[in-house]
């Protein structure tokens, strides 16, 4: 069985056991947290929403808070000049515990 839920303005498909790096979220590492925006739950009679799944939730628990790697934005120009700039973006790594409909 597996789900499509929305967080941080993306969407995943996720299934239970799965580890992935979602935007920031507000908690603790070891806390558990739920994802209510389930958009499409997959099983026997599959359930999709419009726009969301009534009902559903997929519980996780947040296993990292931490920042990816150093994204580098460089520019040169003609005459010599150059710009170095970039930033680490912060994510949370879950770990999904499961899901229901």
């Amino acid at each position: 069985m597996y789900a499509v839920i929305r967080t941080g303005g993306k969407q995943y498909r996720i299934s239970e056991g799965d580890v992935l790096r979602v935007e920031k979220l507000t908690g603790d590492v070891g806390s558990d947290i739920t994802f209510s925006d389930v958009l499409l739950l997959s099983g026997e009679s599959p359930k999709i929403g419009q726009p969301l799944v009534s009902g559903a939730k997929v519980m996780a628990k947040i296993v990292a808070q931490d920042r990816h790697r150093r994204v580098v934005h460089f520019r040169k120009e003609k005459e010599g000049w150059t710009r170095a700039r970039g930033h680490r973006q912060p994510y949370t790594e879950v770990k999904i515990v499961s899901i229901s409909g």
